[in-house]
């Protein structure tokens, strides 16, 4: 056969030819189409398995999720306190196990005084803890009575004593803060404020120059009952807050609405009310114009000028 002329095929074998390369593309599809599958399966088994590992801590987050804002602090002797209840209200296991160590010698705490001594819980903490505690009747009265006898023996004679007997006394004395002196973080000292309501704290008081009176607390309907009587524990008023006074016969109506206690209708209406009589000369006339002036008179009062 000479080398130059070209293969014949049979019609028999252009067809076995032909036959064999689309067996070759089939198989070639086939082994992509099954090892993409198969990929595919790999990375959904390994997502699976870090979806079941992070489960657990999912599953911690939900239940402090669903437990945050639901513990309510009953008041409660503390002589009794649990783990739980020493751990929710910020003690450490250390100081829960100084007030363990202490109660197993059959000795008592009967003020809060002492439950400081025993545990060593700092000032802050004590001012939140306070407001919670309830010892016996007994106790109470022991206490009231030898703190009355500690007042009375501190005055010279007996004729000074009862000059000052309006004078209080408490019979714990906590160290306060005064709240117009505080930095957020002495205020997120205080269980239930946190960062956010410590900053709405902060930017109130910036508004208002000072506060006036530790019932301002109220004032938060976001906060918790627990938050704001944590807030009068550990904080005061001291004297003479430098407040941010308003002049409500020559503020304008956008700093009258402006104002934190009034708002448009208000400054709408002290408007009306000087315009009418010329000026307004008292703090009586304005207590006629919204309900808001009878309410809050005390604080109010403080912050305007005529």
């Amino acid at each position: 056969m000479n080398a130059n002329q070209p293969i014949r095929l049979t019609s028999g074998q252009r067809k076995g030819l032909l036959a064999l390369c689309g067996l070759i593309v089939l198989v070639q599809a086939a082994w992509f189409f099954i090892s993409r599958t198969s990929t595919e399966k790999k990375i959904t088994s390994e997502e699976e398995k870090e979806w079941i590992a992070l489960q657990p801590e999912l599953d911690a987050l939900k239940a402090t999720a669903d437990s945050a804002g639901v513990y309510k602090i009953y008041p409660f002797n503390p002589n009794y306190i649990t783990d739980y209840k020493g751990y929710s209200l910020g003690m450490t296991v250390a100081q829960i196990d100084k007030l363990k160590a202490f109660r197993k010698q059959n000795k008592w705490v009967n003020s809060a005084a002492d439950f400081q001594q025993v545990t060593g819980v700092s000032d802050s903490l004590l001012a939140v803890m306070v407001p919670y505690f309830k010892f016996p009747d007994w106790v109470t009265k022991k206490q009231a009575a030898k703190d009355e006898k500690q007042f009375a023996d501190s005055y010279p004679d007996k004729e000074t004593y009862y000059k000052n007997q309006d004078a209080k006394r408490p019979a714990v004395v906590i160290k306060q803060l005064d709240i117009n002196d505080a930095l957020e973080e002495d205020l997120i000292s205080v269980r239930g404020i946190g960062p956010a309501f410590a900053k709405k704290l902060l930017r109130r008081r910036a508004d208002l120059g000072a506060f006036v009176s530790m019932d301002q607390m109220d004032e938060f309907k976001e906060f918790s009952p627990d938050a704001v009587a944590g807030l009068k524990a550990a904080f005061k008023v001291g004297q003479n807050p430098p407040v941010n006074t308003i002049n409500v016969n020559t503020a304008s109506l956008q700093q009258l609405t402006h104002f934190p206690y009034f708002n448009k209708d208000i400054a709408r209406a002290i408007i009306t009310q000087r315009s009418m009589k010329g000026k307004i000369s008292g703090f009586d006339e304005l207590s006629k114009i919204d309900d808001i002036f009878v309410l809050k008179s005390k604080i109010i009062f403080l912050y305007l000028e005529y």
